[in-house]
């Protein structure tokens, strides 16, 4: 496969890709469709969506970063070096740039 143009190179975009609105529009007919039983938990999914769908692409990215540097065990500050090198093990197709980019996402929105 690396033969193929740019599948061997590092990437210095990260697409943020958004499909709230379609677990949305699920949700919605489901609490449509729902008994009284079901409804309470519906009701709090589709609460849990909203509120993830108005978050910011820079909010996405910065969970995404934490997500990736807990996943590989990052536990230390993440304003630091290190945090930047366990991003880039942790995705190794991540470009020196991306991952700077995503690090002050990061730091910029704070948990």
């Amino acid at each position: 496969m690396t033969g193929l143009t740019g599948l061997n190179r590092k990437h210095d975009v990260v697409p943020l890709i958004r499909d709230s609105d379609l677990v949305a529009a699920a949700l919605r007919q489901a609490l449509a469709d729902a008994s009284p039983q079901e409804r309470p938990g519906l009701e709090r999914a589709a609460a849990l969506v909203e509120s993830t769908a108005a978050a910011t692409d820079g909010q996405l990215r910065a969970r995404w970063v934490r997500a990736r540097l807990a996943s590989a065990g990052f536990t230390g500050d993440l304003a630091s070096v290190a945090a930047l090198r366990s991003l880039r093990r942790a995705e190794p197709d991540l470009s020196l740039l991306a991952a700077v980019r995503l690090q002050k996402d990061a730091l910029a929105f704070p948990e």
